[in-house]
């Protein structure tokens, strides 16, 4: 069973600033630094379509378990953030624990970071910068120049998925073993905008605005799917302009544990906080 539960609407949140902080953190670090499918997947007639195919198989499966990898580089330092969580595709909403990296003396530096994804909407707890201990902060994901890829330092799962319905060129590579499940390689090149046309409802305001905000829309990815058609790792390659300098992200996401509970409560209006974050 799935236990999911929603909050009473909330007023206008903080996310613009909490986005320029985010952007900053990340640029700042760079500056010092389940269950098996029943048969083998086999190639696909149309892989292109297997592929665009993804994000509803993902749907038909409810949730799963999700560990994300978002490696950053720039100016030949490297950086890798990384998040544990669960995510349901019906209601398009997840909890992820979000980890940054060390600084280079070696202390973490920052509790890790809670984030709530939810149709249009990211919520960051212990997010730092003169945010007090216990608040949240809400981020209109539709307004990020991102539609939040990148800059929650987490990919969310479901737009991920979906931003393969942009598939414009796709090459099965052969079936491999993938944490003891057998699943189908493909790799190729999605649009973005054309995956903000397909994408479904919940997903598609965000992804509209990282058309808008990416210089290039072609996202290079490889996808690898169960014999159910189910997604279970992506790993998408982007390219984005940050203080005049071009910083590489490549983001993964992996899937497991099909059909494990998913518990994503939003957090009440007295807990989120909308006073000024440090630059």
């Amino acid at each position: 069973m799935v236990k999911q539960r929603y909050g009473r609407p909330h007023g206008r949140g903080s996310g613009t600033f909490a986005v320029a902080v985010l952007a900053g953190s990340l640029a700042g670090t760079l500056a010092v630094a389940g269950c098996t499918a029943s048969r083998a997947p086999g190639p696909a007639a149309d892989p292109a379509l297997a592929v665009r195919n993804a994000a509803d198989a993902l749907t038909r499966a409810g949730t799963a378990k999700a560990s994300t990898a978002l490696e950053m580089a720039a100016g030949g330092t490297r950086v890798t953030i990384r998040g544990e969580g669960g995510y349901d595709f019906r209601r398009r909403a997840g909890r992820l624990q979000v980890v940054l990296p060390k600084d280079p003396a070696g202390s973490s530096g920052h509790r890790p970071i809670t984030e709530l994804l939810t149709p249009g909407t990211l919520y960051m707890k212990n997010r730092g910068a003169g945010v007090p201990a216990g608040k949240w902060v809400r981020v209109d994901t539709t307004a990020l120049d991102d539609g939040n890829l990148v800059t929650g330092g987490a990919t969310d799962p479901a737009a991920a998925a979906e931003l393969l319905r942009g598939v414009r060129e796709v090459t099965y590579l052969g079936e491999i073993e993938l944490a003891g499940v057998k699943v189908g390689h493909y790799r190729g090149v999605a649009d973005i905008a054309r995956a903000a046309r397909a994408a479904s409802p919940q997903l598609r305001g965000a992804l509209a605005a990282a058309a808008k905000g990416f210089s290039d829309d072609a996202v290079p990815f490889d996808a690898y799917l169960d014999g159910e058609g189910r997604l279970r790792k992506v790993r998408h390659q982007f390219s984005f302009s940050n203080r005049g300098r071009t910083v590489a992200v490549a983001s993964t996401t992996l899937l497991y544990g099909f059909g494990a509970p998913v518990e994503v409560t939003l957090p009440d209006r007295r807990d989120l906080y909308d006073g000024k974050i440090e630059a």
